[in-house]
């Protein structure tokens, strides 16, 4: 076997179908380096599973081979069964995930002066910022050109070591290891474009380069850095696996091939529709218009009600009648810090998918809901755990509460165990992804 490719070590580690999971995984993660591309190759792999793209300014139909809707880095997608009709309200199973990670994102005017061509950055998020030191960057986003037939927006992914931010070496900063690292976002994460000064027109005109286009037509941009290392299964026993993007891209990954695995066994007429929803903005507090606070579900939910003739009524059945699982990362107990830790609540990679419990609805769990996830981890035949922070540590949150508040429907938190969340790479089991994916599964079932 060889060491160097994470890929070819997966067959050591679980059954066949969950190393099947984790290849396509490190695939979508490594071609999915911002919010934009997570959504494009989701929707790529739905498509190749008959779903079809559907335009919130257009009349829908019943989504008789799987619709699916596309707001910049935000997507939902749906299936209402084989056949046309069925109860308008016979409800929904939903899972809801995040397609952004905190990350550097690039400023409109990004080209500082100075010895060295560096790039300004906005902190996209809880940036853990010492992670993103020493390391080859590469830059992702899209870009919005000035064309003969108007403006166009463009994806862009360069995998090339544009960008780097170095750290003062120890011999100009003593104290470090006894003070700790301080980085300032604003004087220290700019990280270095080139040698010598700006170049005319900076980073328009190595845009323009880039897409083919000239400078001047480039009007503006949403980008963003992130760390070219790729996804790859680690540790001796190789039953760990490190990638950016963790949080929340194994989510998305799991809650897409779940759906698609759902549908190829037929979804009925009377069953509960399955939906799948992808937000944007999550790091940032999911208020936008393409967050969990903003009308992409709730405004999903009631045109696919519509679509099957009902009406304002069969939609509040229809809720009535749902469940949500909101999946989102874990925090499993880090074994050099032990003390950060509920000492009753133990979480461990690979154990099993964790359900997430706050007393202080940061995670939207209820006692319905964490039944409902139970019983399907059980029908699974997948091991759960169960998560909560310690009393004296602020708790995180998810897209549970804000899309449990905006819907109504009772919700449910539940994710992978991981390491080093919110760093630019982190660290979860290999196994517990594709039971993820199973889990998820039996949960669209209804």
């Amino acid at each position: 076997m060889e060491g160097a490719s994470g890929s070819s070590m997966i067959g050591a580690m679980g059954s066949p179908a969950h190393s099947e999971h984790l290849e396509d995984l490190i695939e979508y993660l490594d071609s999915s380096p911002s919010p934009f591309h997570a959504v494009a190759n989701a929707a790529e792999r739905l498509a190749a599973a008959g779903f079809v793209d559907v335009a919130a300014d257009e009349r829908w139909g019943p989504a008789t081979t799987g619709a699916m809707l596309r707001i910049g880095g935000t997507l939902v997608a749906w299936h209402t069964g084989a056949t046309a009709g069925g109860d308008a309200g016979r409800g929904f199973r939903i899972v809801g995930a995040h397609t952004d990670s905190p990350n550097l994102r690039v400023k409109p005017r990004p080209d500082t002066a100075g010895p060295l061509t560096r790039i300004g950055v906005e902190v996209y998020g809880g940036v853990l910022r010492n992670s993103w030191l020493d390391r080859d960057l590469g830059l992702s986003g899209r870009v919005s050109v000035r064309g003969p037939a108007g403006v166009t927006t463009h994806l862009v992914h360069v995998d090339d070591p544009v960008a780097r931010i170095p750290q003062l070496a120890i011999h100009l900063n003593r104290e470090i290891n006894d003070t700790g690292l301080k980085v300032d976002p604003q004087a220290h994460l700019p990280p270095i474009w080139s040698l010598g000064p700006p170049r005319p027109g900076g980073l328009a005109r190595y845009l323009g380069d880039h897409l083919g286009v000239p400078a001047a037509d480039v009007v503006t941009w949403e980008l963003m850095f992130h760390d070219l290392t790729p996804a790859r299964v680690v540790g001796a026993d190789q039953a760990m696996f490190a990638s950016g993007r963790i949080d929340n891209l194994v989510s998305c990954h799991a809650a897409v091939t779940a759906l698609v695995d759902r549908t190829a066994v037929g979804v009925d007429a009377a069953d509960p529709i399955p939906l799948v929803v992808l937000f944007d903005h999550e790091e940032v507090g999911s208020t936008s218009a393409t967050g969990a606070a903003g009308p992409a579900l709730t405004s999903t939910l009631e045109r696919v009600v519509a679509s099957l003739g009902g009406d304002r009524t069969d939609l509040h059945i229809a809720t009535a009648r749902s469940a949500t699982l909101s999946a989102d990362g874990a925090h499993a107990t880090h074994p050099n810090h032990p003390g950060r830790h509920d000492p009753d609540h133990q979480i461990a990679l690979d154990g099993g998918p964790v359900l997430k419990v706050n007393a202080s609805v940061r995670y939207a769990t209820d006692a319905p809901g964490a039944a409902a996830f139970i019983e399907c981890c059980g029908r699974s035949g997948v091991p759960h755990q169960v998560f909560v922070s310690r009393s004296d540590l602020a708790c995180g949150s998810t897209i549970g509460p804000i899309s449990a508040a905006a819907t109504g429907i009772t919700t449910v938190d539940a994710g992978v165990a991981q390491l080093a969340m919110h760093s630019a790479r982190e660290t979860c089991g290999a196994v517990d992804p594709g039971r993820f994916r199973t889990v998820l599964a039996e949960w669209l079932s209804g």
